[in-house]
Order: C-alpha cells, then sequence, then structure tokens
C-alpha cells in the first residue's frame, strides 16, 4: 500500500500557492495549475501543502494529485532538465528562436517548433539540454525529438537519452549466405 500522498509538500521561499478548484502554483521558473479531484482535500500549514482524502476508494486519486502538486512546486521553484545526445556521422541540430532543425540522415532536415515553456539549448551540435518547469511536457517533447531518429540496435546511431543504456544486437554473418 503506497502512502505517498501523505508526504506533505514543503513550500520554498518565493513559490506562492492559490486553492481552488485547482491548485495553482507561481514561482520564479513561471505558472502552473494541477486539478484537484472530488474527494481529495489540499491545506497549506506554515509553508507546508498537505493533502487529504474523503475515503480509501480516493486512495489513487490522492497519491496521484500529491505527484502532481509536488512537481509542480518543484518545476516552478527550480525546474526540471532533460538531457538528449545525438549519435551518427553528421547528425546534428541547430536551433533558431523557437525552431529547432536537425540533420539526421533523412534527405531534408527536420524542423521542430518548440512549445512555449520549454527551452532548448545545443553543446557542439549533438549534446540537447531541454529546460522546462512543466515535467509533463518537458518529458512529451524529449520523447518527440528522441522519436525523429530512434536508437538504433545495430548501428547504435541516432537520438537517444544521455546515460541510456542501449543493448547492441550483432549483425548478419555470411555463413549463413552460402
Amino acid at each position: 500500500m503506497s502512502r505517498v500522498g501523505n508526504k506533505p509538500i514543503p513550500l520554498p521561499k518565493g513559490v506562492k500557492v492559490q486553492i481552488g478548484d485547482e491548485l495553482r502554483v507561481e514561482g520564479p521558473k513561471g505558472k502552473l495549475s494541477v486539478a484537484i479531484p472530488a474527494g481529495v482535500t489540499v491545506i497549506e500549514k506554515a509553508g507546508v501543502l498537505e493533502l487529504g482524502r474523503d475515503n480509501d476508494s480516493k486512495a489513487a486519486l490522492h497519491g496521484l494529485t500529491r505527484a502532481l502538486a509536488a512537481n509542480a512546486v518543484q518545476g516552478v521553484s527550480t525546474g526540471f532538465v532533460r538531457e538528449l545526445d545525438i549519435v551518427g556521422i553528421g547528425y546534428r541540430a541547430d536551433v533558431k528562436g523557437r525552431i529547432a532543425t536537425f540533420t539526421l540522415g533523412y534527405s531534408h532536415p527536420i524542423e521542430v517548433l518548440l512549445p512555449t515553456g520549454v527551452d532548448l539549448k545545443i553543446d557542439k551540435q549533438t549534446h540537447l539540454v531541454l529546460s522546462s518547469a512543466d515535467r509533463q511536457l518537458l518529458g512529451q517533447v524529449a520523447a518527440n525529438l528522441r522519436a525523429l531518429r530512434p536508437p538504433d540496435p545495430y548501428k547504435n546511431k541516432g537520438v537517444r537519452y544521455t546515460g541510456e543504456a542501449l543493448r547492441k544486437k550483432v549483425g548478419k554473418t555470411g555463413a549463413a549466405a552460402k
């Protein structure tokens, strides 16, 4: 049985919270809101958010809401970072404003419009650093960029998360082609 929902969420300095139909969180990195489902209550006490539930049938929503609220508080105070690496000869990326351009071995460059709230920095044309206050949006954008050219298990080329472990497969051998 999980007890995630019962953990209090400490509010860092500079983070303001408004509780209503939804939890609105404001901080130095931006504004986020988290829907509060029926049966889950949010109370602010002395710089700490506490969540409660009406009965045990709301246990899953209780833990989910607490996790989303904690992510919102962390996002507006410190933010989240996701890093990707581009591996392959001639594979590279460039960013101008909100448009990222990728050269990934296709016959044409791929242009991606970054959503508002997500920032992209590129080091040495092959190391991408995505940052955002919204964890869900950041993860989705990172997954979309990785899907442009997923890592190939035979040649290990493509776009991958930094530190992602890949299982390299052995290619065909000439003995079977007699």
